[in-house]
């Protein structure tokens, strides 16, 4: 079906403005790189307001004027039961909009652009049907790349095998910001994990995994969490993560952010902090450089961000290892006669289609190895397991933390124009030790979790008024409330515990009253049915009659669904890493951390992978 005449009525587009015009191409090409559920559930919803229109009218929405659109969406946004559909659909039209809106207006570089250091890559078209190595590691994100790097540093030939492409910085300024987020995440960036409510759970794929689309913060693993992993879950490998926590504090070159690209949105955070008195400072970041382009979550266009393809990468490259990309993993090829026990054997790979090494549209090869390295991410890892006939441990995909969050923008008198200086600025640690976080997070327009309220003419005018937001995302450190099930295609699930209900909202009313305390003239909530207040009273008012399912979430650290320790029971992984059941098969990525890390969690993976490699560098 047509989307122009959905497009026009939550824009309020009457067909004269270019931008507009362009939307519907553009959303249509975002949905095409979506999986087929999400794509369907949009077209659904798009045809249900579309039958709604019609029975209302007698005319569906592109036949409308568009006052005639703007009264049917408004009457449709009146129906609580109905509105969250609308927000459904307002992300991704969002997205399209705003990327149209800012065609043209991107600011060439101010210098030149340094070439990205070497990688041996290699595409799986290219790659010998059977070959060989002391050690296959599979993904090449924070966990991946810091595995390789280790093993290959050893002295291991190292095959590191990675889904995504290779993306080079140079390719990120050529692109679009849309283009490049369909092309860097799993799933065109709409992976979802179903509960209620459900929660967007974006994570990359390419050479770098999510450490090319993260913000860059780093934070390192607080003391607290380290003793808890240690003594609670017995993760023998947390005893000795501050050490290797400096290593990769190095090797991405960490440090606070500079004052000079902070941006309004991280001044304004850090004024409210100070007039409430609370504990705030620019972040730590691993963006030596940075010129605060706002780019972090589409791939750093200049460079600047330490991703592991420009940090890790080229180093494990340096010692020997070699990169496969478009390369799906089937499945760990495992011996079961060996002595002792089965035996990790090496990989079977599905090379993308187009690989036509027959003139057929999908091959397949097998890498052999003693040594196996499971680095697919938290939500990939026990599918993969699984598809291996190594997914028997009764926990295994569950114990699924993804820090859910929510965000708030404030109103302000002047221009802040957030999306100019850093992506993610400024973190707030007044409430951490009560489980939020909050980080001044601006986001090119439309890119970012926080939704701005209204259809039509409401919205069009929250768009156009866009430069003088401000924003705050909020994380909380949740329980272990997800369940990762699927072997071919990952299905997410969560469950929203009471407890992190409630710090959702506590955390909405403190990043309000933060905003407040910097000068906001009234703060958008987040929450569809109330989603202005002009006081912190008047948003207590708001919170006492809604409940957290009421907010727009989002999640972006999935964690602990391999995860380590003592108990065998209860750990799919030894204390060190080791797949239990079989010889030879390590897990290196978020899938090990035996609960939330409580913080952004760059650093607790790579530490984590850094330990598990060492530990196995002897085979």
């Amino acid at each position: 079906m047509s989307l122009d005449g959905l497009v026009a009525g939550l824009l309020a587009s009457d067909g004269t403005e270019e931008w507009a015009a362009r939307t519907p191409h553009r959303l249509e090409s975002l949905l095409s790189a979506m999986p087929l559920p999400s794509r369907a559930g949009i077209r659904a919803a798009a045809r249900a307001i579309d039958a709604y229109a019609l029975v209302r009218t007698g005319r569906r929405l592109g036949g409308l004027t568009p006052a005639e659109r703007e009264g049917v969406l408004a009457a449709l946004g009146a129906r609580p039961r109905l509105q969250p559909m609308l927000d459904v659909l307002k992300v991704p039209v969002l997205l399209a909009a705003g990327t149209e809106r800012l065609a043209g207006r991107a600011a060439p570089p101010t210098a030149p652009v340094p070439a990205d250091p070497p990688l041996d890559c290699t595409p799986a078209h290219a790659w010998p049907r059977r070959s060989t190595a002391d050690a296959v590691v599979i993904g090449s994100g924070a966990g991946g790349a810091m595995a390789a790097r280790t093993l290959a540093r050893a002295g291991a030939r190292v095959v590191v095998v990675e889904e995504g492409a290779h993306h080079s910085t140079a390719s990120f300024g050529r692109r679009a910001p849309l283009d490049r987020f369909t092309d860097l995440y799993r799933d065109g960036g709409a992976t979802i994990a179903l509960g209620d409510p459900p929660l967007l759970l974006p994570v990359g794929r390419a050479v770098g995994g999510t450490t090319v689309v993260n913000s860059g913060t780093c934070y390192r693993t607080p003391a607290h969490v380290l003793a808890r992993w240690t003594q609670q879950y017995g993760f023998a490998a947390a005893a000795q993560l501050d050490a290797f926590l400096d290593e990769a504090e190095r090797t991405l070159h960490v440090g606070p952010q500079s004052l000079d690209v902070l941006g309004a949105n991280g001044r304004i955070a850090l004024a409210g902090a100070a007039a409430l008195g609370w504990r705030a400072a620019p972040l730590r970041r691993n963006a030596p450089g940075c010129r605060g382009s706002c780019q972090c979550v589409v791939g750093c266009p200049t460079g600047a961000k330490q991703s592991v393809q420009l940090s890790v990468l080229p180093d494990a490259c340096a010692a020997g290892a070699r990169i496969v990309t478009g390369a799906r993993v089937l499945r760990i090829l495992v011996d079961p006669g060996r002595p002792g026990g089965p035996r990790a054997a090496g990989v079977r790979v599905a090379v993308s289609g187009g690989a036509g090494r027959r003139g057929d549209d999908s091959a397949e090869s097998e890498i052999l190895a003693p040594l196996v390295v499971v680095a697919a991410g938290a939500l990939q890892s026990p599918a993969l397991l699984r598809r291996s006939g190594l997914g028997r441990h009764p926990r295994l995909g569950r114990n699924l933390s993804v820090h859910p969050a929510t965000s708030v923008a404030g109103r302000f008198a002047e221009p802040v124009t957030a999306w100019e200086g850093v992506l993610q600025s400024v973190g707030v640690e007044e409430l951490h030790s009560r489980g939020v976080l909050i980080e001044a997070t601006a986001t090119p327009p439309g890119m970012g979790s926080f939704v701005l309220p209204g259809v039509g003419r409401e919205l069009r005018d929250e768009l156009e008024d866009a430069g003088r937001l401000a924003t705050l995302g909020a994380m909380v450190a949740d329980l272990p409330s997800g369940r990762v099930l699927g072997r071919d295609r990952v299905l997410v699930r969560y469950g929203l515990s009471p407890r992190d209900a409630d710090r959702l909202l506590h955390a909405v009313r403190a990043m309000a009253q933060l905003l407040f305390a910097a000068g906001a003239q009234e703060v958008l909530t987040g929450i569809p049915v109330a989603p202005r207040a002009r006081s912190v009273r008047e948003l207590d008012a708001i919170l006492g009659r809604v409940g957290p399912r009421q907010l727009h979430l989002s999640a972006y650290h999935p964690t602990g669904t391999v995860a380590a320790g003592a108990d065998p029971q209860r750990a799919p992984t030894d204390g060190t890493g080791r797949l239990r059941g079989v010889h030879g098969v390590v897990v290196a990525d978020g899938s090990l951390l035996p609960s939330c890390p409580e913080v952004n969690p760059q650093l607790s993976i790579m530490a984590a992978a850094l330990a598990v490699a060492e530990a196995h560098t002897g085979g």
